[in-house]
């Protein structure tokens, strides 16, 4: 039902804005700039969003029933299975759900968006098994859904990038600062959906996050020692090394259980066909949505309300000229790119708008797409309060980035 409201909302505030600008200030464009608007983000929700999808989804689902036929995903799965349990309790165990869900959220955190929505997808669809009210979203499937929107990530080697091709004197800067706020998005999943769930955690169980906040301290502090080039190298070389390592495993592990891995790979890759037919409606529905939202000015005019208000309050505003690649994130992971790169040119990659924009961009998902194309690929039409925590999640993540960018950089 929310989900619904949001994408009728995006219609006619789009309308109603379109019609006070022609009416007002005389824009004869608008209307042409919104019609425009549709059939190009039509055009390319399936172009460029839905085709490459579709080869990422072939191949990495015909890899990932290699992985199943092979029982490495049940053998993962009980490794991980008492750490998951406490976040999936309805979830059984050994269930394949746990294993999916773990391929998932390490390509994650390698920074591997293309190869992390198969494995997500795939994860949503055997949660989806155990679902008991198919077209509802079930608990396990929005914790899933929320820990994922909240974009935890390890290597973000897409930002580097961008810093680096924007003129950055030091693109890796924003290394440690993206992870700290991106853990920070996630532990805040956890405990909204933990607690909206009625999720009980024993000591063992904190001991547990204990231990991984830990490990990936030292990880940060040895990362933290070496010199930028160093850096820049590990972000590079690291992430596309591990997804290399992960393909050859899951291969070799295969042919170690002599199955058939050519067969087994083209029955995967079919599945990843029949799946990207059904998800693509839910692309152009919520894209084209998004594009006429913006189009119109109806979201430049939120961004312009929030800083006002922000100045008004006496707060000290170097964030704001960052804030709007936060506030467009949760709508079109593109969009916030568009204005993050805007950003760097204006200010410079290494301005302090820079690397908090840097941060903002690393530091949570887009939401909404996010849950268009995961409960769309599995049929369901209520998605409970998957919508809200995940917004919430976002907001407390913007929060936790600010104050992250400031003790870093301000």
């Amino acid at each position: 039902m929310a989900l619904n409201i949001i994408w009728l909302l995006f219609f006619i505030v789009a309308f109603l804005v379109a019609i006070i600008k022609l009416v007002f200030f005389g824009d004869t464009e608008i209307f042409k700039t919104l019609s425009e608007g549709i059939f190009e983000s039509a055009k390319s929700s399936v172009l460029d969003v839905g085709l490459p999808l579709a080869g990422t989804m072939i191949f990495f689902l015909g890899i990932m029933n290699i992985a199943e036929q092979s029982g490495m995903v049940l053998k993962l799965s009980k490794h991980l299975k008492p750490f998951l349990k406490k976040l999936f309790p309805e979830v059984p165990e050994n269930h394949p759900a746990f294993g999916h869900m773990v391929l998932n959220f390490s390509a994650n955190l390698l920074g591997l968006d293309n190869a992390a929505t198969p494995f997500g997808l795939k994860a949503m669809e055997s949660l989806q098994d155990i679902n008991p009210i198919k077209q509802q979203a079930s608990n396990a499937q929005i914790m899933f859904l929320v820990l994922h929107t909240s974009g935890l990530t390890l290597i973000p080697l897409t930002i580097i990038s961008y810093r680096i091709a924007a003129g950055s004197q030091d693109a890796a800067v924003i290394f440690i600062p993206c992870i700290l706020a991106t853990l920070v998005t996630t532990f805040i999943s956890i405990i909204i959906v933990s607690i909206y769930q009625k999720i009980r955690w024993n000591i063992k169980f904190y001991l547990t996050i204990l231990a991984i906040f830990i490990g990936m301290g030292l990880l940060l502090y040895l990362i933290s020692v070496c010199n930028n080039h160093q850096r820049e190298l590990i972000s590079k070389v690291g992430g596309n090394f591990l997804l290399w390592l992960i393909i050859i495993y899951i291969l070799g592990f295969g042919f170690y259980k002599k199955v058939s891995l050519f067969d087994s790979f083209i029955e995967g890759a079919k599945h990843g066909l029949d799946l990207i037919f059904k998800i693509i409606p839910y692309l152009v529905a919520m894209l084209v949505g998004i594009r006429v939202f913006r189009d119109s000015g109806a979201l430049q005019t939120i961004i312009d309300g929030i800083i006002y208000v922000i100045n008004l309050c006496g707060i000290d505003s170097q964030f704001v000229q960052a804030l709007p690649v936060a506030i467009m994130k949760p709508f079109s992971g593109s969009g916030a790119r568009g204005l993050m790169l805007d950003v760097f040119k204006t200010y410079s990659p290494d301005s302090f708008s820079g690397k908090l924009a840097s941060i903002f961009q690393g530091s949570a998902d887009t939401t909404l797409y996010i849950i268009a194309l995961y409960f769309g690929s599995v049929g369901i039409k209520n998605i409970r309060y998957a919508l809200w925590a995940g917004l919430l999640t976002d907001f407390l993540g913007v929060i936790g980035a600010i104050f992250i960018g400031y003790l870093f950089f301000g």
